[in-house]
């Protein structure tokens, strides 16, 4: 039976639709790999998922006592979180609302059998 080791960050402000384009590069994949695509990956997201990547290794090292180079992601996800809506104000009195996304991101891994 495999050990899932999992770590979760709230209220990421980036869309959840930005983030799953990251999460869909690096589902299924060694955490090392992982880490490596995420470093050098161009988008603004990339740093906080590469935070929680590193968060569930440090948990799954010190608290189940496994190594780094067995563990893959098993699971991620990014769901979406409570939309702030604020007011630009327009021409003639109208106003449009500014949507400012935010996600929960979840990883689940795993250790290579």
């Amino acid at each position: 039976m495999s050990i899932d080791v999992r770590a979760h960050v709230s209220y990421v402000p980036y869309s959840p639709q930005k983030v799953r384009l990251l999460v869909d590069l690096v589902r299924g994949k060694k955490v090392g790999e992982a880490q490596d695509i995420l470093r050098f990956a161009p988008q603004a997201a990339a740093t906080p998922l590469l935070k929680l990547i590193n968060s569930a290794v440090a948990n799954a090292e010190e608290n189940f006592g496994l190594n780094q180079e067995d563990l893959y992601i098993h699971t991620i996800y990014a769901n979406e979180a409570p939309t702030r809506k604020w007011r630009k104000f327009g021409a003639r009195g109208r106003f449009k609302p500014w949507l400012r996304r935010a996600s929960h991101i979840t990883v689940i891994l795993r250790e290579k059998e």
